[in-house]
């Protein structure tokens, strides 16, 4: 995969984004938005991208896209590694042919960091790999804890530890990388960075529910997930070579099944953690979006139905200027 990011001749080119926390209900509406604007869908989702993690990711099926063209779903093999910068190169890269047939992309997903690095066309400083460095440190969380990590990252940036939950190894490793190879703070790398204007012409929609009814869709959105299968889907990663220290199996309900195939929790207790961890994940993902700049709440409960929430957003796509009256 190129660490060179292809940048996008935008000339403030329209862009919707859909986002909001897991479970929330972004499908139904990122579909009629598309139909209603002349869109088409990229997904914004870090783990959507891997083939054969369909369950897991609750991954919309084509049967569900209703004709939509959907894009930077099902490309990547579990193998391979996936981050920031590379989802932002694919994305670019779509966008320009969506842009080409004269359509309007529409950004859907719950990545905020993703999104962001589209949406300000941030930059990236490439620095040079360290294997050796990245699977030390990778080793390091794996035998004494995500929290050894994220101490290290305390005593060097304070500010990034702030930022970034112990338990996402990723980017804390991206931080430690960055600081070890450039001497500087990533922290204060993306603070330059986010105080840049989007070049787009944009909406940024977030959608919310009041709490409690979140959380009692992310439970049965996890039930339905081991209705479904989850526990073979991770069972067949697994026996295809798919072992706990890629990127991919460090995502959300695969740690968790793989942790009960490998006898550490029972099968129950691993679900009871997705739960638990999916919960926390969305209480998350609600913080980034509150930090973001120029986003518009769309408080599904003031809506009674789907339609007029659809209703209320092409309106608002109007009023800016978005699509045609």
């Amino acid at each position: 995969m190129s660490q060179k990011t292809d940048r996008i001749e935008t000339a403030h080119k329209p862009l919707i984004i859909l986002t909001g926390p897991t479970a929330v209900g972004k499908t139904a509406l990122s579909i009629g938005l598309a139909k209603a604007v002349g869109g088409e869908i990229i997904s914004a989702d870090s783990m959507q991208v891997y083939r054969g993690m369909d369950i897991g990711t609750a991954k919309i099926r084509p049967s569900e896209m209703q004709g939509i063209p959907h894009h930077l779903i099902d490309i990547l093999d579990p193998r391979e590694p996936f981050h920031v910068a590379a989802f932002q190169n694919y994305c670019n890269q779509c966008m320009t042919e969506i842009y080409d047939r004269g359509h309007i992309p529409i950004l859907v997903g719950g990545t905020g960091f993703y999104i962001q690095a589209v949406l300000y066309q941030i930059h990236f400083t490439q620095t040079e790999q360290d294997e050796t460095y990245r699977k030390q440190l990778q080793q390091e969380a794996e035998s004494r804890g995500a929290e050894v990590l994220h101490r290290q990252l305390a005593q060097v940036d304070p500010e990034a530890a702030k930022q970034i939950h112990p338990n996402n190894i990723k980017r804390v490793i991206r931080a430690l990388e960055f600081y070890r190879q450039t001497g500087a703070k990533i922290s204060e790398h993306n603070a330059e960075e986010q105080q840049k204007t989007s070049p787009f012409r944009f909406r940024y929609y977030v959608l919310r529910l009041p709490r409690e009814i979140l959380y009692e869709r992310i439970n049965q959105r996890v039930d339905q997930m081991r209705q479904e299968g989850l526990e073979d889907e991770v069972r067949k990663l697994s026996e295809s070579g798919c072992t706990k220290d890629l990127v991919s199996m460090q995502g959300l309900g695969y740690k968790e099944i793989l942790q009960a195939l490998d006898g550490e929790i029972t099968m129950e207790e691993a679900f009871d953690k997705i739960k638990q961890e999916t919960r926390h994940f969305a209480k998350r993902q609600n913080t980034w979006f509150r930090r973001e700049r120029d986003v518009t709440w769309l408080d599904k409960e003031q809506f009674e139905t789907e339609e007029a929430l659809l209703e209320y957003c092409i309106q608002d796509l109007q009023n800016y200027g978005m699509i045609k009256r």
